[in-house]
This record gives C-alpha cells, sequence and structure tokens, in this order.
C-alpha cells in the first residue's frame, strides 16, 4: 500500500520528519514538486535560476571591464 503525505517543511517538525525519512534508501519515494503543473509561474527551476545568474555576472563583469 502507498500512502501520499503532505509535510509542511517550513515548520521545525516537517524539516525533522524530512530529515528523519531521507535516511531510508528503501520503500521512500519524493517527488519532484518542479515537475507538477500546479506550481506557480512566480518560481523558477534551478537551472532557470543559475542560467539567469549567470547572464547578470557576465552583464556586470562586462560594465566594470573585468571581462
Amino acid at each position: 500500500m502507498i500512502h501520499t503525505v503532505y509535510i509542511d517543511d517550513t515548520t521545525l517538525n516537517g524539516k525533522k520528519k524530512l530529515r528523519e525519512l531521507r535516511q531510508y534508501k528503501k520503500g521512500i519515494q519524493f517527488e519532484d514538486i518542479v515537475a507538477d503543473e500546479s506550481v506557480s509561474e512566480m518560481y523558477m527551476t534551478s537551472e532557470d535560476f543559475w542560467e539567469e545568474a549567470d547572464k547578470r555576472i557576465i552583464n556586470v563583469c562586462k560594465r566594470y571591464g573585468v571581462l
């Protein structure tokens, strides 16, 4: 039997339970929330974040003559 559980990772108890569950290699599966269509448009994936950060760093370096 598979159980779906929602854990609020903004609380101390939620963080504690997630740390405990991540210790187990078998029988526990975490879903990738980014793949969920219900994620708000105001969030970006880590890949998009780093791509945008790299662009901004390059622009600042060019502006100050570092590159």
